[in-house]
């Protein structure tokens, strides 16, 4: 019996261990793994406090950047380390409803039901706007993570296209085009920020885990793409859409160029 019992008590040492070892690992900055229902890799993103919005510095700050704020995310989690391809929307969806071309190109017309739909296929969803926003910085103040030419495609580059994913500098947690290339959808219905004096720096106690407002009219787009200026394209902006061209035929949901990728705990 004691025998027996030593070796429980070993087993459940071992898998004690094991299970440490494996959260140690999740929660390192940067730790990669791959979705098997996507073929896609997700990278680790730690918890944190950052200030949220334009640094209030920028000529090209924007009264929906403002003011910034503080944010404090208490939950790591995965973030596309890249845009979902018209390869992996293909495999996950069995349809690929962009224009066609390269299987490595963004997704560029998708609307926030399509990215709701492919993410929770693969056991994922989209990120709250304070969760890209976090992730895209990598931990930079900055309007941007580095020179706009080496990190981002942009209509001063472009070509007047979108391009492969992957094809520009990462961020510091290893993201590739947070910046540029196709708008990307977020979770969270549109809301102005808290507007506070001094306009541009809100001294308040840090917001946790925002996930905006319970119902809108418009849905969150961040980070600008291929045909935006160069001021346009900053880890501040925001845009806003409805979910899906049915519910806006005034918009033209192609020049948006809305493409999205996937979050999880």
């Amino acid at each position: 019996m004691r025998c027996a019992t030593a070796i429980l008590v070993t087993a459940i040492f071992i898998g004690a261990a094991a299970a440490a070892r494996a959260q140690s690992a999740k929660s390192a900055v940067g730790t990669r793994k791959i979705n098997p229902k996507d073929g896609l890799t997700y990278v680790w993103i730690p918890p944190g406090t950052f200030r949220m919005g334009c640094t209030g510095e920028s000529r090209e700050c924007l009264g929906s950047e403002l003011p910034r704020h503080s944010v404090t995310l208490t939950n790591g989690y995965w973030m596309g380390q890249t845009l979902v391809t018209h390869a992996a929307y293909k495999k996950v969806m069995g349809a690929n409803s962009a224009n066609s071309g390269d299987d490595q190109l963004p997704m560029d017309m998708a609307d926030w039901d399509a990215a709701t739909t492919y993410c929770a296929r693969v056991g994922m969803r989209l990120p709250t706007e304070a969760e890209w926003e976090w992730a895209a910085r990598g931990g930079v103040a900055a309007d941007r993570y580095g020179l706009l030419d080496q990190i981002a495609w942009y209509r001063g580059n472009s070509g007047g296209e979108t391009h492969p994913v992957a094809q520009k500098l990462p961020n510091p947690y290893g993201l590739y085009d947070m910046l540029g290339n196709v708008w990307e959808w977020v979770a969270d219905w549109y809301a102005p920020y808290r507007k506070v004096q001094p306009c541009c720096d809100d001294p308040a106690e840090a917001t946790v885990d925002p996930k905006g407002p319970a119902t809108g009219q418009y849905r969150v787009l961040r980070g600008g793409s291929w045909h935006d200026f160069s001021a346009d394209v900053r880890m501040a902006l925001r845009d806003h859409l409805k979910s899906s061209p049915e519910e806006d035929s005034s918009v033209d949901y192609d020049s948006y160029s809305t493409g999205f990728r996937c979050a999880g705990n």
